[in-house]
């Protein structure tokens, strides 16, 4: 069973979707059958690598409100990533651009190191408030995860994997992905936003059930307008 996952690691949703589809897996007891690939997209791809706006001055100025309410609309997501067993630590988080994360993931997929690549990132994002657009600090997660750490330098130093991470942006577009994160299993169906656990289970129980067969049009399952991100804001 394939699992392409479009997201993007400054999404607070998809930590969330992508904590919330492991556990339906792992009740499923899919473990052994399930292959997670993951697809880029850049929620802001003007971004600049670090900031010294913090997340609330960020929302405030976004939603052209206060930076006491913007503390108030996060309020929703913290819950959400507790009920999964994160701890969002949204008063030191800092906007980030992700392009060379998403460039290093890209990296590690090919060599099938891409799934704790991925985790470590979110993790370093969102629990430890790094900053993850800085280089240096890639390059300590990518050691953290047992990467080589030259390699990953040397193919941040080139152009390698830049237009590969617009290409899947594209193919998302073009599949219907508006906002992230957004799961395809298998080209038959599609999941948009971080859905409850029993949206996941029933998807994991369709698919295993019709594997093999083909569909020549994905079928949305769950709220298409929940607990998604898009154009750099969130439905918080």
């Amino acid at each position: 069973m394939k699992i392409e996952i479009w997201s993007d690691y400054v999404c607070p949703f998809c930590y969330i979707g992508k904590r919330r589809l492991e556990q339906a897996i792992e009740k499923k007891g899919l473990q052994d059958h399930v292959d997670v690939v993951f697809k880029s997209y850049e929620l802001d791809m003007s971004a600049p690598a670090t900031s010294e706006e913090t997340t609330y001055e960020s929302l405030a100025r976004k939603y052209q409100t206060t930076v006491e309410a913007a503390k108030q609309m996060t309020d929703g997501v913290r819950e959400q990533a507790k009920s999964v067993g994160l701890t969002y630590n949204f008063d030191a988080i800092r906007p980030a651009n992700t392009r060379d994360a998403h460039r290093l993931v890209m990296w590690a997929q090919k060599n099938d190191q891409a799934k704790e690549l991925s985790e470590r990132l979110f993790h370093a994002y969102f629990i430890d408030a790094r900053e993850i657009g800085r280089r240096e600090v890639l390059l300590e997660i990518v050691k953290e995860a047992g990467l080589n750490v030259e390699e990953a330098k040397a193919m941040l130093e080139t152009k390698e994997n830049l237009a590969a991470v617009r290409v899947e942006m594209q193919e998302g577009i073009e599949l219907g992905v508006r906002g992230v994160p957004f799961f395809v299993v298998n080209e038959k169906y599609a999941i948009s936003g971080a859905q409850p656990n029993d949206v996941f289970e029933e998807m994991l129980e369709k698919v295993a059930a019709e594997e093999g067969i083909q569909r020549s049009k994905l079928q949305l399952l769950g709220d298409t307008n929940a607990n998604v991100c898009s154009d750099d804001s969130c439905d918080i």
